[in-house]
């Protein structure tokens, strides 16, 4: 059996222009990607950056539609690594960190009533809770925290800096499994940030 082979350059220019029709076709509504097994057509040197911008072959991709075209057929395996997939072909991508940035936030409600709803850069809208859950993780370079929202299969929004502030700002002190954490409620949902100690240490 012959080796994927990758699709760069010029046969990757022709191979992506079929991938963006197959996807058109797949992208009406919501694609069953978690649901589609085809075959691994190699590697395409495309990147979704740590700004969460696109790029192919080194150059952006500015086009908001072709990006949000893309962006639907997302798949993210448990091999850890992500695709673009269609019903025809599943064709392997880098991400840099996360596959969507978290760019709005609504606040709906208090307390156990709260409600956080997320824009995404594609235009996702999602609301955080059972279904979609918050998860906290400290930048070793930075200290800082980085909110990462689930926002389908294995596919997450990294919440953007500025808006981390906001987020953070909507949290109390809770206690969960006997230890008091700083928490963001959400949905009916308490999603920890870090512990009470650890955060007076960081203040």
């Amino acid at each position: 059996m012959e080796e994927p082979t990758g699709l760069d350059g010029a046969d990757g220019a022709g191979a992506l222009s079929s991938l963006i029709a197959r996807a058109a076709r797949a992208g009406k509504g919501a694609p069953p990607v978690e649901r589609w097994n085809p075959p691994f057509c190699g590697d395409l040197d495309m990147e979704i950056r740590s700004d969460g911008s696109w790029w192919y072959l080194g150059t952006p991709i500015g086009r908001m539609p072709l990006v949000q075209l893309f962006s639907s057929v997302l798949r993210k395996d448990e091999d850890g690594k992500t695709y673009l997939v269609t019903p025809a072909e599943k064709v392997g991508i880098r991400v840099a960190d996360a596959h969507f940035l978290a760019v709005e936030l609504a606040v709906t409600g208090e307390g156990e009533s709260q409600l956080l709803t997320f824009r995404t850069n594609v235009g996702d809208v999602v609301e955080a809770g059972r279904e979609h859950a918050l998860r906290f993780v400290e930048d070793e370079e930075t200290g800082g925290m980085k909110p990462y929202l689930h926002v389908r299969g294995r596919l997450e929004a990294l919440v953007t800096r500025a808006m981390t502030y906001e987020l953070l700002a909507l949290g109390e002190e809770v206690t969960m499994d006997g230890r008091a954490v700083w928490a963001v409620r959400s949905g009916g949902e308490i999603f920890p940030v870090m512990a009470m100690d650890r955060l007076e240490t960081l203040s």
